[in-house]
């Protein structure tokens, strides 16, 4: 006789007669249900209310929704801490919202008292889930599973057979097949008890340690980060200290001295570009060769940085983020002699790498009549000129091909003394004046290497040198904490797939001998969920076993076997009956319980 279900029918209802075995498959808590006629809850009980909220878990995924939702803003709406000038050009063509999002924090979203607020909420909240429950899980896996249940086809899944096997005999090889197939096991009285898939549970905690350990990431990278950009010409250096950068930005806490000390030099700059096709321009090599040293004396080592392949110096990434052209100039006074000679790097405005600056000569010159005086050239570059058919100063290419550099001539005071910092790459014109050619208009003139600007009335001249360096745009990161929020990250992936994919579930075997002599088995699974998973792994054990404790015939009501009843069953996928023992039920062979799963 034998007999195969998957009732769920009973499974609520009969959640007292499960005891033990049907306690949680989970660490997550119980809510307690309401009672009536409860007394006010007082100060300690509001406070007690406010904390389980605050540290259950819907709370925490509807913080996390929040925080999702929260930085929003901050992708949409510049930044203070990312760009000032989109900022100050968003306050100039919005004087409405400005000061709307002055007062909400909206240009600086992620130092905002809302934002931290929601952060440090969901910091807690994560905390005060993850704890309790951790301990509970350490509990049971110290523990041992739980015995099985009086009535075991009570159970969702279950089966049962007859066999000639002695009890002790079935349940030493249920024990060890158990053990076979990577459950706890162990033996309860008449029964043996085995659970698995506490790597669920495992994989719920280690998800939400890993958010834990993000937040933790995450803002101690933006506290202590620093930020710097810095243009280096070909044979220049740099050494990573604050007074070096063109420009530089910090978390709250940085230091100067959390600075990586280290320096490099920048041998050459090397890029190609596609000549033909509709990728014409693009780069094809763009890469920078250096030699750099770590700490004050460190051995001097070569590296080449390229694009998304920064030089990694201790907690340090040096990024090659831009290039450009410095044309070397040569600027000499009515006298011949030379006051100024250097790379001038200037920006690029298109893909062409079509460039603008400013040349400013702030020492050393005297006009024709003797006084100290400053000069200033408007510069506009292109490294391949279409040739005055163009009409314009725009690059066909970025490669040098046809160099033409663009210069317009000022003297006067360049305010460079005025205290006010100065861009290199602008020139502040009030008290300057413009040099005339001979019809009276701005001095101008276009000039290839080698070619000379002479300024009029003996006020000297500048020279385009056919030495045209290059210069590249380097972005120095240090940002602590990135390795840890990417394990956390691929901790998290990790623990979310064995939560969603592994099922934590339970397995009783009661072998007992019956009134007529005979070993009666019973099998049964219960898992955290209904899923068909449980039934199709008891119904895989069960055949296992069953094998090893096969069946025999159950008895007639006169007490005699049936004649076929050695025959192996025709069906036994087949479940009969509700899940009780059926005397009268002609076809008695027992089976095993590949069909658990059906209803």
């Amino acid at each position: 006789m034998s007999d195969t279900t998957t009732d769920t029918s009973t499974q609520t209802g009969d959640d007292q007669d499960l005891g033990a075995a049907g306690s949680q498959l989970s660490t997550a808590p119980v809510e307690d249900s309401p009672s009536p006629n409860l007394p006010s809850l007082g100060v300690i009980g509001w406070a007690r209310w406010f904390w389980r909220q605050l540290t259950s878990m819907r709370v925490a995924l509807l913080l996390l929704l929040l925080l999702s939702l929260a930085a929003i803003p901050g992708s949409l709406i510049p930044q203070t801490g990312i760009n000032e000038a989109q900022v100050a050009d968003f306050r100039e063509r919005h004087d409405v919202l400005a000061p709307v999002y002055d007062k909400l924090g909206l240009f600086n979203v992620y130092s905002s008292v809302w934002f931290s607020a929601i952060y440090i909420l969901l910091f807690v909240s994560l905390i005060g889930c993850i704890v309790p429950r951790t301990w509970q899980f350490v509990g049971q896996l110290r523990g041992r599973p739980p015995g099985a249940p009086r009535r075991l086809t009570r159970l969702p899944a279950h089966t049962t057979w007859r066999t000639s096997a002695d009890p002790e005999e079935v349940r030493e090889a249920a024990l060890a097949l158990l053990r076979k197939r990577r459950f706890r096991a162990h033996a309860v009285g008449d029964a043996v008890a085995a659970e698995k898939g506490y790597l669920r549970e495992l994989g719920n905690l280690a998800f939400h340690l890993a958010l834990i350990v993000m937040l933790i990431a995450f803002a101690w990278g933006q506290l202590f980060k620093s930020e710097g950009n810095k243009i280096v010409v070909e044979g220049d250096g740099f050494s990573n200290t604050l007074t070096q950068y063109d420009d530089f930005k910090s978390g709250n806490l940085f230091t100067n001295d959390d600075l990586e000390p280290f320096s490099f030099d920048v041998e050459e700059f090397t890029g190609t570009y596609e000549r033909t096709g509709p990728n014409r321009g693009t780069p094809r090599t763009y890469e920078t060769e250096v030699t750099y040293t770590e700490g004050a004396d460190g051995e001097e080592k070569n590296a080449v940085i390229k694009v998304n392949k920064p030089l990694e110096i201790g907690d340090a990434k040096v990024y090659l983020v831009s290039h450009g052209y410095a044309p070397v100039v040569t600027v000499r006074d009515g006298k011949g002699e030379i006051v100024y000679q250097d790379a001038v790097p200037l920006l690029p405005l298109d893909n062409n790498v079509t460039s603008n600056g400013v040349v400013k000569v702030l020492d050393g010159y005297r006009n024709p009549q003797g006084k100290k005086e400053q000069l200033g050239f408007q510069a506009f570059f292109v490294p391949t000129f279409g040739g005055s058919a163009s009409g314009t100063m725009l690059s066909q290419f970025p490669a040098l091909d046809y160099p033409v550099l663009a210069l317009n001539a000022y003297h006067g005071d360049l305010k460079a003394d005025s205290g006010i910092p100065q861009s290199v790459y602008q020139m502040d014109k009030t008290k300057m004046r413009e040099f005339k050619d001979a019809d009276g208009e701005l001095l101008k003139k276009l000039l290839t290497p080698g070619e000379t600007m002479t300024l009029p009335g003996g006020a000297g001249s500048i020279t385009f040198e056919k030495d045209i360096k290059e210069w590249a745009g380097f972005q120095v990161v240090q940002e602590p904490g990135g390795g840890w929020a990417l394990g956390a990250a691929l901790t998290a992936i990790g623990g979310l797939a064995a939560s969603l994919f592994v099922q934590r579930r339970r397995v009783w075997v009661r072998a007992v001998r019956g009134d007529d002599g005979v070993t009666v088995v019973e099998m049964a699974g219960l898992g955290r969920s209904e899923s068909a998973k449980v039934p199709e792994e008891l119904g895989d054990l069960a055949g296992t076993l069953y094998e090893r404790a096969p069946g025999v015939p159950d008895p007639e009501p006169d007490g005699t076997p049936e004649p076929d009843a050695a025959a192996p069953p025709q069906d036994p996928g087949t479940p009969r009956g509700s899940g009780t023992h059926d005397t009268t039920d002609t076809d008695s062979q027992a089976v095993p319980a590949e069909g658990a799963e059906q209803q």
